[in-house]
């Protein structure tokens, strides 16, 4: 069996594993790189519709779940969102914002693997791919990671293997597995930035909506987002779906506000005042899908014209657009999840680093 020996040891080519390996190269140290598929970065490229939203114009601690919020300080202070930009500038990546500071690449991710590939080649960290790790050892020099033909030993192992989001891309439980190993105990993981299932009622009826996105809000009792929202045959997705995803709880309810920027009583009161022979539906379609309104509302109240509607029905459609309370049924899980909430506690990170 072939032995290597080298100073630091990355277990995962995604974007952690690169960014660390890089880091770890322009110190001067020996880095190598071991991961089990047949390329690097494979959420990268999948990322942001496969343009990547590699940073943001707007990061602070406050935008991070994290136990230990003041690692978020300590980190964003040594290597901020400008600290890539900068790179991704003099790597000549070009890009546009898009809503909420959110930085995109024109082009393609591929744009970002190729400018992370390129900081390896320059730092000479050394790539592995298609490699399948058999076991894991600490011994008294430093580490010892084996496959079916090599033996690595390291002073360092760092391990970056991701969570247990979008098993179809190769994503596996091998973090986990080794923090398991070495009795280290771990904060439970789910599903995050995933989308939400409806009760099968819920999901009977607003099934036919399916392809529908409008810009809503939604809240539970910890936070509250602003964005797209997407009705699915399964439930509901879209940027604040998945925003509020991450907060929410089995068994929480979800308020979801279908028009955040539009009073529709304030509007309903004043067409009946104005136009007092149209009709609810004409008065509502202006502002919010046809389709939409007919899953939320009866055909007798979008038929009713608006001289007939006294102002405890104007108020009740206005309360089921923009106060909608949904008890989801759950998350589409790990399959679609873009992220995995929990992960090992820092003395794991501790171990690994002494």
């Amino acid at each position: 069996m072939q032995k290597v020996d080298t100073d630091v040891l990355v277990l995962g080519a995604g974007a952690s594993g690169l960014m660390c390996a890089i880091a770890a190269g322009k110190r001067g140290r020996r880095v190598l790189v071991l991961d089990h598929a047949n390329k690097v970065g494979k959420k990268i490229l999948m990322s942001g519709g496969g343009r990547c939203n590699f940073t943001n114009y707007f990061v602070g601690p406050e935008n991070f779940l994290s136990g230990n919020p003041h690692f978020c300080k300590s980190a964003l202070s040594r290597f901020s969102q400008w600290d890539f930009l900068a790179l991704v500038e003099q790597h000549g990546v070009p890009y546009h914002e898009r809503g909420h500071g959110q930085l995109f690449c024109n082009e393609s991710a591929k744009d970002i693997v190729n400018m992370l590939l390129a900081e390896c080649a320059d730092a000479n960290v050394d790539i592995r791919l298609n490699t399948k790790i058999t076991g894991i050892a600490r011994e008294s020099r430093g580490f010892v990671v084996s496959t079916d033909t090599c033996r690595f030993e390291s002073d360092s192992l760092v391990v970056a293997c991701g969570g247990l989001s979008i098993p179809k891309i190769g994503a596996s439980p091998l973090g986990y597995q080794i923090a398991r190993q070495f009795g280290i105990p771990m904060v439970p993981t789910r599903a995050g930035l995933v989308p939400l299932t409806l009760q099968p009622a819920d999901k009977d009826r607003f099934g036919q909506l399916s392809g529908i996105a409008v810009y809503s809000e939604a809240n539970t009792a910890r936070q509250a987002f602003r964005e797209n929202l997407l009705f699915t045959h399964r439930g509901l997705s879209g940027p604040v779906i998945l925003q509020i995803s991450s907060y929410w709880r089995p068994g929480d309810v979800v308020t979801i506000n279908l028009s955040p920027e539009f009073d529709i009583l304030e509007h309903l009161m004043a067409q009946r005042q104005q136009k007092p022979k149209g009709t609810v539906r004409n008065c509502l379609e202006r502002h919010l899908p046809r389709r939409l309104l007919a899953g939320f509302l009866p055909e007798e109240a979008l038929g009713k014209s608006m001289a007939d509607c006294p102002d405890q029905q104007l108020e009740a459609i206005a309360v089921q657009l923009q106060a909608w309370h949904v008890k989801p049924n759950g998350t589409e899980g790990y399959r679609t999840a873009e992220v995995t909430l929990g992960k090992m506690t820092s003395c794991f990170e501790n171990f690994l680093q002494s």
